[in-house]
């Protein structure tokens, strides 16, 4: 059975953009079903296959699994031959903990640079709190890279990477500075066919969600 993954849109929601990309990177198959944040009936079809309400909920048969992370460690369980944590125990343990990091923290960044892939390239200034979370996912990706030697997070592409997938759209977005590792990485996500794959199918939706467009009443376009 085809697993399925329920997902937000493409252009905005930046938890369905994890699991998405994970699958997608390491060649797991799935079915996709776009439902969009601003839909009148979203939260109905989302609570009928999870209590939560929210996406991205990943379908396995009977089985439901909502919240990224969560997603992430049962493909992690039912898929080990995609590596999506690292081999050594050490890195393992690592790259769970900035991957908690990340689904736990970061509110000034998420609240202030909120995922917007098709907005042209535009700097946006950001309070105190916000850059403080900048320097700190600066400083991560360059501990684990310079450990790893990259080109991801902990050599090959994995669960870690995709947690931070949405970071590398908000700093590429909002033309964010960071340090020359930080850029490599960035480039060296962008780069992935998945990651491709994904900023065409956002630049094709026509749904604008106003609290997620920071120019708004205008909502530019690349």
């Amino acid at each position: 059975m085809v697993l399925r993954l329920i997902i937000g849109n493409k252009n905005y929601s930046s938890w369905s953009f994890r699991p998405w990309l994970a699958m997608k990177a390491t060649g797991i198959a799935f079915e996709e079903t776009v439902i969009s944040l601003g839909a009148a009936d979203f939260k109905s079809r989302v609570t009928a296959v999870s209590g939560a309400g929210r996406v991205p909920v990943l379908i396995d048969g009977d089985v439901r699994i909502w919240e990224s992370l969560a997603i992430l460690e049962y493909l992690a369980e039912k898929y080990p031959v995609a590596g999506l944590w690292p081999k050594d125990a050490a890195a393992r343990a690592h790259a769970r903990a900035i991957s908690s990091e990340m689904h736990a923290g970061f509110v000034p960044l998420r609240q202030q640079l909120p995922m917007n892939v098709g907005r042209p390239i535009k700097k946006r200034e950001i309070d105190a709190a916000a850059a403080a979370n900048v320097a700190r996912i600066d400083a991560i990706w360059n501990e684990c890279r310079g450990k790893s030697g990259g080109p991801f997070l902990f050599g090959a592409f994995g669960a870690a990477d995709a947690m931070y997938a949405p970071v590398v759209w908000r700093f590429r977005t909002y033309a964010i500075d960071v340090g020359s590792a930080a850029q490599a990485y960035m480039q060296a996500m962008m780069a992935l066919p998945a990651w491709r794959e994904w900023r065409e199918a956002a630049k094709r939706e026509t749904w604008l969600l106003p609290h997620d467009e920071v120019d708004w009443p205008d909502a530019p376009r690349e």
